[in-house]
């Protein structure tokens, strides 16, 4: 079995790369878990994860210069790829490549997260939306998150790619968060997954460079993340057809 979602949100300082991290390690307790740091232009996940001083990256990989396995780390519970942060590194990369690299990948794990990039702008942007089987809208409880969160909902219909659900994030104690979620939830195909609240452990965590489920697993926040990964339900699928799927997957020719 495998099933891939991309974790995307339309803007930055969400916290899409925390939601990615914590959802994987809250899954990886029940299953084989591969998370991608697919924002091949501002990538931050090996900050998160102890691997800044990694060689080997998913850049490496879609310039065809190292096999897929070679930027694979295991780390925290989970195999981690993350991607590189030059300039030249991202210049060289091919983003078609990662279908093939989604491909391998599904051959041998059960959950695949792509982190997604924070906007909608490019080819290589969009391509992990268009790409999964579903989507993890990560949202702020603000008028102009929840819009963004709808661009990419939109766009993932348009590609027939489903929507796992919304994840409030950075929620303060001075928002009526439910309110916000309820009326949401007018608007967004799929539930309601948590409400992390905003937490000094997640800056905490960034600082150590560890996931906050690896930082602080007793907090608030990584709770929150724990009940939105037991919503999550994981679809069963033949992880053979879906490598088949993503080898022949039919690529946007521009966002």
């Amino acid at each position: 079995m495998v099933e891939v979602f991309a974790v995307a949100s339309g803007k930055g300082g969400t916290g899409k790369t925390t939601s990615t991290l914590s959802l994987g390690m809250a899954l990886a307790s029940e299953y084989d878990v591969t998370v991608i740091d697919a924002d091949t232009g501002m990538a931050n996940m090996l900050f998160h994860t102890g691997l800044s001083d990694t060689e080997t990256t998913l850049h490496d990989v879609l310039a065809g210069d190292a096999p897929v396995e070679a930027a694979t780390y295991e780390r925290f519970g989970m195999d981690v790829i993350p991607c590189g942060t030059s300039l030249s590194g991202f210049q060289q990369a091919d983003p078609t490549r990662l279908k093939e690299v989604i491909a391998t990948v599904a051959e041998q794990t059960d959950v695949i997260l792509l982190d997604s990039a924070a906007t909608l702008a490019s080819r290589s942007a969009v391509l992990p939306v268009v790409l999964a089987d579903r989507v993890v809208v990560v949202l702020q409880p603000t008028i102009p998150s929840i819009s963004d969160g709808l661009k990419v909902q939109e766009y993932a219909l348009t590609y027939g790619t489903g929507v796992a659900g919304v994840l409030f994030n950075r929620v303060s104690e001075d928002e009526n968060i439910e309110s916000v979620s309820k009326k949401a939830q007018r608007y967004f195909e799929g539930e309601t997954l948590a409400k992390v609240p905003e937490s000094d452990a997640v800056r905490a965590a960034r600082r150590a460079s560890e996931p906050l489920l690896a930082y602080a697993p007793g907090s608030a926040a990584a709770d929150a993340y724990q009940e939105a990964a037991e919503t999550l339900t994981i679809q069963e699928t033949n992880s053979n057809e879906v490598a088949k799927r993503f080898r022949n997957a039919v690529l946007p020719d521009e966002a």
